[in-house]
């Protein structure tokens, strides 16, 4: 069974971000939407072709501005908060401001929601929680364990949802996004996730890049079924933390060979030094959000094709250039 939201009002911070712009092109048509987004990582190109509907706004603030956040909450039915610093790497040279955009403004959100009688909130959190355990695959109630300043900020950010969840009534879930990939994701940022990236660096006849061995694992979820998830939580009653991946693992040096046998190229990867705060493996226990009704619908193969695809279209590449 496929959830729907439709005639509601609902908040979008980060909603011209990666995430936040596909959850954005599937609300818009049948609600009323407010996109919030400070523009540090997010694109108005993502979300462009809203930008024309009368039941889209899009504010360009940030989640630091708590009074902002009470005046976009007003009557607002969901929140979906994935405004963020999002990358392990940023966090790792700026654990600062990581902490202030991540803990604070999520703080904010919550505040914001509470006194303005927001329904839920759904949080964005990462498996970046986890950190480094040896035990596959991830659970949930295991302990968590962040090696990056990220995965701190997204831990402290799920435990002011369960406070506020538990002190003050506001209805909260936090989603653990594993690797997330897909259509809208900025392959050209410093900071810019590996399938986008490998998409690029092909198409353009050069090398992928891997850190390490490439023997680490993955958990890769399309953008698609994150979407999915999103939605799917905010209509159910759930509460509380939940996997959200395909609970399928993929070697980077496999996924570099898939994503050049799509594009029908063959080159030889080039390896570097791992990165400080990466992890060795990441494999998701979905069974929880099963539980709810979540089933991802994508395997890794087909979300790479709509990918490439987009990534033609996006960047006027040629086929099996």
């Amino acid at each position: 069974m496929v959830e729907v939201i439709t005639d509601r009002k609902l908040v979008i911070t980060g909603g011209a971000g990666f995430i936040g712009s596909n959850l954005s092109h599937e609300l818009a048509p049948d609600n009323e939407v407010i996109l919030l987004d400070n523009l540090f990582t997010g694109r108005v190109s993502n979300i462009r072709d809203l930008l024309a509907l009368e039941n889209v706004r899009f504010v360009e603030g940030s989640i630091l501005d708590l009074p902002l956040l009470e005046r976009l909450f007003e009557g607002v039915d969901y929140v979906f908060h994935h405004a963020a610093i999002g990358s392990v790497q940023h966090s790792v040279k700026d654990p600062l401001r990581t902490d202030e955009v991540n803990v604070r403004g999520t703080l904010n959100v919550l505040l914001a929601a509470k006194k303005k009688g927001v329904k839920k909130v759904i949080y964005a959190s990462s498996s970046s929680v986890y950190g480094d355990t040896p035990v596959l695959p991830k659970v949930e109630d295991m302990m968590p364990n962040p090696l990056s300043p990220y995965g701190v900020s997204k831990l402290a950010g799920e435990y002011y949802c369960r406070v506020f969840t538990e002190v003050y009534g506001l209805a909260t879930v936090s989603l653990r996004y594993f690797n997330v990939y897909g259509p809208r994701q900025d392959p050209a940022s410093e900071y810019a996730a590996v399938i986008p990236k490998f998409i690029m660096k092909v198409m353009n006849g050069e090398p992928p890049v891997i850190y390490g061995d490439g023997e680490q694992t993955r958990d890769f979820i399309f953008v698609k079924d994150v979407v999915y998830a999103n939605i799917l939580m905010a209509v159910s009653d759930a509460t509380g933390v939940f996997n959200i991946a395909r609970g399928k693992g993929v070697t980077i040096n496999e996924l570099a060979h898939l994503i050049m046998d799509e594009l029908g190229v063959k080159l030889s990867c080039k390896y570097t030094d791992p990165r400080p705060g990466d992890i060795r493996d990441s494999l998701a226990d979905i069974s929880r959000a099963r539980d709810v009704g979540y089933t991802p619908r994508y395997e890794l193969r087909e979300g790479l094709k709509e990918t490439i695809k987009w990534f033609r279209n996006e960047y006027d590449l040629a086929e099996g250039k």
